[in-house]
């Protein structure tokens, strides 16, 4: 019979980058906590018309990525290949604009894309995403930045760099539109298949194309930065002093438009060298229209997600356990009677102890004990129970000491022993 496989592009996930998964979201929660936001958990399925109301029908995302299909009464769904619509979704649902000035959310969980599998990049992968309603300035979208680089820093990753630009207001792309139809019209027949469908559908994509030749010929485009109104300028520059403020380093990078329709000004990616071709671990930036795109009232919003998959190749391993593992090796039926009261008294004392069951020898237990990497075993048989102890073997170094078997004190005692 063949082997069941886990379908391509998705997959089991465990040992060190499970490690790094909780790191990451332990540092995480504890700075959204510091700066006042909450969790929420959001659907993995969504009506399709979500998606692509809100990230744009002449999207990559919406034309190539999704994964849509119709339910049994024939209503089109969609897993959710990002969380910021469906935040914005629940954010509308739950009535939270009428509730609350401002909101502030995060969420974290799995996304769905048809992308080619790649170093970094899979089918099924994991975001922590952070949306943010109701503050209209550049005050908050440094703020999320200096959120990120906090995160960073205390995730000791070594090397990477935000880059930031200004994607304008709806004036200021209507007013560039115009400029870049015409230099792609003059480039059409060097253009990919894809990029002249985008040409008049939807031009500012042209920048996200991923052939060669169409970013070549992208890098002597005019700029949408070049465009910018004055106001969306000075708010630009406002930004970036208010970084400066926080100490967040950054480059301007006018060629950064983001894959999604629904960003206004301020956008930004998270890049690093060290991650290939597709260098973007994180990414965001303000969207002032989308909420009320979606249905809702007139609400300015800002936000980011974290690819947790990426992140987790940048962050060093995880320090050893902060606390010993113990490891019990019960031989014979009657100090097999002991397990259950001493896991018992040390679970109370909240120390970790671990065990094997059936009838195991010394030698088969001693062997399991070092593949779980535990720190200290008690060895526990016949001529231990005579002598009313226990043995406890340091794992390290294989020195070993009695001590008296005590079924409640056997915790403390153990501990007294281990000190420096």
């Amino acid at each position: 019979m063949q082997k069941l496989q886990a379908l391509r592009g998705f997959r089991d996930i465990f040992g060190e980058e499970v490690e790094k998964f909780r790191l990451i979201e332990g540092v995480a929660r504890r700075y959204f906590g510091l700066l006042g936001y909450r969790e929420m958990e959001i659907p993995v399925l969504e009506k399709t018309d979500l998606f692509v109301r809100s990230i744009g029908d002449a999207t990559d995302i919406v034309e190539k990525e999704m994964f849509t299909f119709n339910d049994r009464s024939g209503e089109s769904l969609t897993m959710r290949p990002e969380a910021t619509a469906g935040i914005v979704r629940a954010y509308l649902q739950a009535g939270l604009y009428a509730k609350e000035r401002i909101s502030r959310l995060f969420t974290i969980g799995p996304m769905f894309r048809h992308e080619r599998p790649q170093k970094g990049r899979f089918r099924e992968f994991h975001q922590l995403d952070v949306e943010v309603f109701g503050i209209p300035d550049s005050s908050l979208d440094a703020e999320l930045l200096w959120m990120i680089w906090l995160m960073l820093t205390d995730l000791g990753v070594p090397s990477y760099r935000f880059e930031v630009n200004s994607v304008g207001c709806k004036g200021c792309r209507e007013a560039f539109r115009s400029a870049l139809v015409d230099y792609l019209r003059s480039q059409e027949d060097y253009l990919c298949e894809d990029c002249r469908a985008r040409m008049d559908r939807n031009p500012l994509r042209v920048f996200d194309c991923k052939n060669d030749q169409c970013a070549q010929l992208m890098r002597a485009s005019p700029l949408l930065f070049d465009h910018l109104c004055p106001e969306c300028r000075s708010e630009f520059e406002s930004y970036l002093s208010l970084l400066d403020t926080f100490g967040v380093p950054v480059t301007v990078n006018k060629r950064l438009v983001r894959g999604l329709d629904y960003y206004t000004r301020a956008v930004f990616e998270v890049t690093s060298d060290d991650l290939g071709a597709q260098k973007a671990f994180a990414a965001g930036g303000r969207y002032d229209n989308l909420v009320q795109e979606i249905g809702g009232p007139s609400t300015p919003g800002s936000g980011f997600a974290i690819g947790m998959e990426r992140l987790a190749l940048l962050v060093p391993a995880p320090a050893g356990r902060d606390r010993p593992q113990f490891f019990l090796a019960a031989v014979g039926e009657k100090a097999s009677r002991f397990i259950v009261p001493l896991l018992k008294a040390f679970i109370q004392e909240e120390m970790a102890l671990s065990y094997t069951s059936g009838g195991r020898s010394l030698k088969s237990q001693m062997k399991y004990a070092a593949a779980i990497k535990a720190d200290y075993v008690l060895i526990l048989g016949d001529q231990e129970l005579e002598r009313g102890s226990v043995i406890l073997r340091d794992m390290k170094d294989g020195s070993q000491r009695d001590l008296p078997l005590n079924v409640e004190s056997l915790p403390q005692e153990v501990r007294r022993s281990i000190a420096p």
